[in-house]
Order: structure tokens, then C-alpha cells, then sequence
């Protein structure tokens, strides 16, 4: 355990990423084949981590020292100091990840006069973000990636490469992996993907659109309740909230985006049922719906007004709001389904 390993002296920030690149090194070919070669170079990897988490956060009676921290982020900025984190980190045991996490959010986040070290570094090295990706597909590996991953995505430049690269196609099946805290960890990320910088999303959806709303469909239609239930709420997130409106425009006048969420409406789950209504309510109270929305509307109204009668807020939910909503909405289905000519 972590709290074993006490550094027989102090390291400079310099120093210290020289063990921890040698260290590194040392998980080798010939030593992974040898197991107390490896038990060994495995502890001093995790021994150095200890010192780098003390350097840059304390050990709870000394307070780091800024200038260190600084020269720690300069110094593992320089050659090859991220990218061998990222070779080794499939070899690393369970401690040494969780430091490695630790330091990884304070060395993302600590700027440098006016740089932005390994921000900086990781912009230069997009492949980083596209191995973290893949990450998910090791389960070993999987959360210590996806943390390591959200906190890269903080940074607009690098979620904007990760949203139009090739690896954010991969969510769409992350999200849905039998491996319940991976597949969670993977929808953490993809939310915070879809709702982190809003002008960029939105510019992404808007040069994306077919493909990525195909794709979410089936996460909407999904068997599986969890995904389900998530992809809803994280759709009224992304999509309601838009800086551009014109995204939601588009969304709202579409047929096959209707009949989806009035599918929902149905949804053996309430939870979901509530869900797709703050969504259908949308399709609905537009003031300038698509003849054929309105035609989808007429025609199913009578299924509709008994699902929304049948309807109640659930528990702890604004109950009042609720209620005048959907009466709303109920009174403008009734409105829309006595329009005359709407087949003609």
C-alpha cells in the first residue's frame, strides 16, 4: 500500500521524473517475463508516485511547495515523461493508478507563467487522448482512463478533438458494455463530452448531424433500462440547452424523432416516462411544427391524451409545474387534432 513507501530523502522535481522515467523503463519485456523482477521494478515505480503525489499535494503536516510543483510540471512536460505514463500504465497495479489519477488533475490543471504545460504537451500528442479512448476496452485500465480522460477534456481544444475524431464513435458501444462500472464510467465521459462546452457542441452537432442522432437513436431504443434512462436525460441536457438553437430546431421537426419519444411515453418505467415528456413537450408547444408533426399528432391523439392523463410527476418532483405542463400540452394536442384539412 501507498502509506508503506516513506522516501529515505528528498528528491529534486528533477530528479524525481528521472526515477519515475527510469522506473518506468525498467518494466521491460525481459522483466515482465520474471515475476520478482517485476514485483520489484512494480515498487519502485508505485514508491516514486508517493513521492510525486506528496511533491504536488503535501502529506498532510508539510504544504507543497509551489515552485517544485512547477518545476515537476515543466520537467514531465519535456521528452518523453507523459508518453511513458501512458505505454506503462496497463502494467501498473491498483495503487500506483490511483496516485497516478491524483497527479495527473493537479499536472493537467498547473499553469506556468502563462503556459498551460501539459495541456500544452497532450495538444501536440493528440494520440494520448485516442489511447485513453481505447482505454475503456481494457477493464483494468478502464476508470483510471476515463478519470484521466474527463480531466483532458476539460480543456476545450482537446474535447473538440475527441468529439470530431474517430474514437468518440466508440462511446456508442462503451456506453452499452456488459461491465456495469465501465459502462458508467464511459457514459460519464460521454456526458461530459456532450455537455462541457456548449458553442462547441454545438458547432459538432451541426456538421454532424444525420450521422450522431442515428447513432443516439439507438441508445434511446436501447434493451438495456440504464442506457435508456441516461441517454434520455443526458439528450434533454445537450440538446435543450444549446447556445444555437437551431440544432433543436432541426430535432423538433423531425417525424422519427416524434414517434421515438411518444414510443418512451409508453416505456414501462415512469422514470422514462417522465423523461420523454420534458422531450415530447418540446415536439409539441413548437408554435411552428412541421405539417407532418402535427399530422402524427392528430392521428394518435386520442393513445397520447390518455398517456398524459394517466401521467403523474414522480416523487419529489415539482408536482404543480408538472401538472400545468402537461395540461398544456394536453390542450394543444386536443387543438392540433381538430385542425381541418391536416391530410389534404
Amino acid at each position: 500500500m501507498s502509506f508503506f513507501f516513506k522516501p529515505s530523502k528528498s528528491k529534486t522535481p528533477q530528479e524525481l521524473v528521472k526515477a519515475i522515467r527510469d522506473s518506468l523503463n525498467a518494466l521491460d519485456t525481459k522483466t515482465i517475463c520474471e515475476v520478482n523482477s517485476l514485483k520489484k521494478a512494480l515498487e519502485e515505480v508505485e514508491k516514486n508516485f508517493v513521492i510525486m503525489r506528496v511533491m504536488l499535494s503535501g502529506d498532510g503536516e508539510v504544504e507543497p511547495n509551489p515552485d517544485q510543483i512547477a518545476q515537476l510540471t515543466l520537467e514531465f512536460s519535456k521528452e518523453d515523461g507523459l508518453s511513458l505514463l501512458m505505454e506503462k500504465l496497463p502494467l501498473l497495479k491498483w495503487e500506483a493508478r490511483k496516485d497516478l489519477v491524483h497527479c495527473w488533475t493537479i499536472l493537467m490543471r498547473q499553469q506556468v507563467g502563462s503556459t498551460f504545460c501539459c495541456v500544452q504537451y497532450i495538444e501536440n500528442h493528440l494520440e494520448f487522448l485516442d489511447f485513453l479512448v481505447v482505454g475503456y476496452d481494457n477493464k483494468d485500465i478502464a476508470l483510471t482512463c476515463g478519470s484521466m480522460l474527463r480531466e483532458c477534456i476539460r480543456v476545450p481544444t482537446l474535447a473538440k478533438y475527441v468529439l470530431e475524431s474517430p474514437s468518440f464513435e466508440i462511446f456508442f458501444k462503451y456506453v452499452e458494455l456488459p461491465n456495469f462500472d465501465v459502462a458508467s464510467d464511459a457514459f460519464s465521459t460521454f456526458k461530459d463530452l456532450l455537455t462541457k462546452h456548449e458553442t462547441i457542441v454545438a458547432e459538432f452537432l451541426t456538421t454532424h448531424y444525420d450521422e450522431f442522432f442515428e447513432r443516439y437513436e439507438t441508445l434511446l431504443t436501447s434493451r438495456n433500462y440504464v442506457t435508456r434512462r441516461q441517454s434520455l436525460k443526458l439528450l434533454s441536457e445537450f440538446l435543450l440547452e444549446l447556445p444555437n438553437p437551431h440544432v433543436m430546431k432541426r430535432y423538433i421537426a423531425e417525424v422519427g424523432h416524434l414517434k421515438v419519444m411518444m414510443t418512451l411515453l409508453k416505456d414501462s418505467s415512469k422514470n422514462i416516462q417522465i423523461s420523454a415528456f420534458h422531450v415530447f413537450k418540446v415536439f409539441v408547444a413548437n408554435p411552428n411544427k412541421p405539417r407532418e408533426i402535427k399530422l402524427i399528432l392528430a392521428k394518435n391523439h386520442e393513445k397520447l391524451l390518455e398517456l398524459l392523463h394517466n401521467l403523474s410527476a414522480g416523487k419529489g418532483a415539482d408536482d404543480d409545474q408538472f401538472e400545468e405542463e402537461k395540461e398544456l400540452i394536453i390542450k394543444e394536442i386536443e387543438r392540433v387534432s381538430g385542425l381541418p384539412n391536416l391530410e389534404t
